[in-house]
């Protein structure tokens, strides 16, 4: 409810009490309540992907003690009771007490929301985690949570459910559950053996009942880990199913062997690496002595991990990382790789002659062409875009990432050496190819265009085409006015959906003759767009969409716009319709709003009828389901953008009648009688029908 709305809430007698929204109604979520109240905040889903995002990130803290050079060795292991257990060697999560809380370590992790070693803290100079919500979170969409930290030879073990602390008195979720605060050492550890023990059941109250690990997903992202963090083992170990899966990776070569392992057509030139680091300055806030927070300005260390290698084919395969974060939409660091690959190669390729002085230089895609490279940067505390770290935001990476690659790889273009000339004239004719067949191909497609233009006359301004040229799959959408375009263009799949719109009600080419039709805008266009001619000539062959559908409102208006257009396909292009190849959309003509029941959304019903709107509306009466007024469709044009694609130009939930010949000779009968040259059959219908009209739907 909105705050005007609360403000003016109605009481009982129908009187409206105006202070009823209160601070009684502002409610506080407190500690872990938030992440269950809106877990998509955290995880970005409920379903599989956010289930694989609970794993990772307790695999993540795990890899981010390899990254400080702490733990060689992590495993995974899915048990056959659903529950999933991460294992590392590290220094093992703190165990003392922690002042400000008064709270474990161990539980302050575990508990608090934006707790952790990675805030400045000196633990970590380059961590996944940064935002100290991935384990507190894991914990509170956790229907039970068991973590062990071996430390100063002594195993510490605290249980949580649902983020609470306490003990079960046996095995799994169902255990019977004592609420309790405070870690217990259940046993001795050896001497120097230190790591972290995470056990944790997905809540099912939270996930989606369908929610499910990608296992296969899993292998792969263990793989690209061990990749990156060199001489990190990564036991995977899936105990669910009939056969035990398990697997080991660990490689030594780093991004070098991973760029080995992404690329699929032989190479063109070496696997390069390109490495350098850059410093920036930024103000962040730092605990001080007092432990306020307070602005300081800090010196940040970025490094710059480049990995790339060209090859015979044209897919290009660029995978980005920050502090072994998968960075799948890019960000600053990608968008300095590309800058300085562009610059760097335009520079050598006009410092070799490798491209005339007359052409352009070369594009970002002639680039990428048959590229593949892993771009990986490390620093203190980056500036991701929300908790699902998929774009980087911190704006120094561009700057510094873009002088590296310019250096380094500037450096290799431009080596005396006799190998390292041969690789780089090999990368520099790669990229010039790349370059010179685009140009080609363009120039190419604008000559097709001007010929086919020259042939059949350019096509109506006002057709909005669609960029697939398979006649089989194509669809052109006749559209009635100018405000019904307006909705239906970000309805459409433009891949395939062309939208031609006409104003108002075409000629009536049932009395007018030949020329008089050509003549007609409204009826010229039709003819040019569909391309396969009008009358003898047609030529089914020729037409250029697959199926024409007539998309007009759900009123006598557009009926009568409907039966014209048929009158047209009949009269000039009858091949078409013969064909099968006509359709009429079927617009609804009222939207039922039906009120959700307790906190599921409200549900909309389309009706088609006056009739099918009475019983529609009665049968939910009849359930008890709640329903506002029917709003009902005048035109096409009041209709938003999602439920045009719905209702009417969606494939997969739209409705189209087929017009048949014999409905097309039926509209030809029809105009014949009502507005055909013989004046006589038309006064006898009108007399014959007069008594029949129904005065209540007669609009004065």
């Amino acid at each position: 409810m909105t705050r005007a709305a609360a403000a003016t809430s109605a009481r009982s007698d129908g009187e409206f009490e105006p202070d009823a929204y209160t601070a009684r109604n502002l409610l506080v979520l407190e500690g872990l309540e938030a992440v269950r109240k809106r877990p998509g905040m955290y995880i970005g889903s409920t379903d599989s992907r956010g289930l694989m995002h609970c794993l990772w990130e307790i695999i993540d803290n795990a890899v981010d003690e390899a990254l400080a050079g702490h733990c060689s060795r992590i495993d995974v292991h899915l048990h056959a009771d659903g529950s999933i257990e991460v294992r590392d060697d590290g220094r093992g999560i703190p165990v003392d007490v922690e002042p400000r809380t008064g709270l474990s370590g161990v539980e302050v992790v575990m508990t608090k929301l934006h707790a952790g070693g990675k805030f400045g803290g000196g633990s970590y100079a380059a961590s996944g985690g940064l935002h100290g919500v991935g384990a507190s979170v894991v914990n509170a969409l956790s229907a039970r949570l068991d973590v062990e930290v071996d430390r100063a030879s002594k195993v510490h073990a605290l249980s949580f459910r649902r983020g609470q602390p306490g003990t079960f008195d046996g095995d799994g979720p169902a255990a019977a559950f004592t609420p309790g605060s405070g870690l217990q050492v259940v046993r001795r550890a050896k001497r120097g053996v230190t790591g972290t023990r995470v056990r944790f059941w997905p809540d099912r109250q939270i996930f989606l009942r369908e929610a499910a690990l990608d296992v296969d997903g899993l292998y792969d992202r263990a793989r690209q880990t061990a990749f990156l963090v060199p001489g990190l083992a990564i036991h995977v170990a899936d105990e669910r199913g009939a056969e035990r899966r398990d697997e080991v990776f660990r490689f030594d070569g780093g991004i070098g062997e991973f760029c080995d392992f992404l690329a699929a057509d032989a190479p063109v030139s070496d696997t390069l690496r390109l490495q350098g680091r850059g410093h920036f300055r930024e103000t962040v806030p730092m605990l001080d002595e007092q432990g306020h927070m307070t602005p300081t300005e800090v010196e940040r260390d970025l490094g710059v991990d480049v990995a790339l290698r060209w090859g015979t084919g044209y897919d290009t395969t660029v995978r980005s990382f920050v502090n072994i974060i998968a960075t799948p939409k890019g960000g600053t660091h990608m968008s300095g790789f590309e800058r300085g690959l562009t610059r760097t190669l335009n520079d050598a390729l006009k410092a070799a002659k490798v491209l005339r002085a007359a052409e352009p230089d070369v594009l970002k895609e002639d680039v990428l062409e048959g590229l593949t490279a892993v771009v990986t940067v490390r620093l203190s505390e980056p500036q991701f875009e929300g908790q699902t770290k998929e774009v980087l935001g911190t704006s120094a990476a561009s700057r510094i990432v873009a002088r590296v690659v310019e250096q380094e790889l500037g450096a290799l273009l431009k080596s005396p050496r006799r190998g390292d000339k041969q690789a780089a004239r090999m990368i520099l004719d790669k990229v010039a190819s790349a370059a010179r067949t685009r140009i080609a191909a363009r120039a190419h497609k604008e000559l097709q265009r001007r010929k086919n233009a020259l042939e059949t006359s350019s096509l109506p301004a006002k057709l909005a085409d669609c960029r697939s040229d398979d006649v089989d799959r194509t669809e052109l959408f006749i559209v009635e006015g100018d405000s019904a375009l307006g909705t239906a263009k970000p309805a459409r799949d433009s891949e395939f959906q062309a939208l031609l719109p006409i104003r108002g009600k075409i000629l009536n080419v049932q009395k007018a003759s030949a020329s008089d039709m050509l003549k007609n805008a409204e009826c010229a266009s039709i003819i040019q767009v569909v391309g396969a001619g009008s009358g003898r000539t047609f030529d089914l062959d020729s037409a250029r969409y697959g199926r024409v559908i007539l998309m007009s409102d759900a009123d006598v208006d557009g009926a009568h716009i409907r039966c014209l257009l048929l009158t047209l396909f009949y009269r000039t292009m009858r091949p078409l319709v013969e064909a099968g190849r006509v359709f009429a959309a079927v617009p609804p003509l009222h939207r039922i709003e039906v009120a959700g029941a307790g906190k599921r959304p409200a549900e909309y019903v389309y009706t088609y009828s006056d009739e099918e709107m009475r019983r529609t509306m009665a049968d939910l009466q009849k359930r008890g389901r709640k329903t506002k007024p029917p709003q009902r469709y005048k035109g096409l044009g009041e209709m938003d953008a999602s439920q045009l694609a719905e209702t009417t130009m969606d494939p997969r939930t739209r409705t189209l009648r087929r017009v048949t010949l014999r409905d097309a000779e039926a509209a030809e009968r029809v105009f014949e009688l009502l507005m055909g040259n013989e004046v006589a059959p038309r006064r006898e219908f009108i007399v014959d029908g007069a008594a029949k009209v129904d005065r209540e739907r007669v609009d004065v």
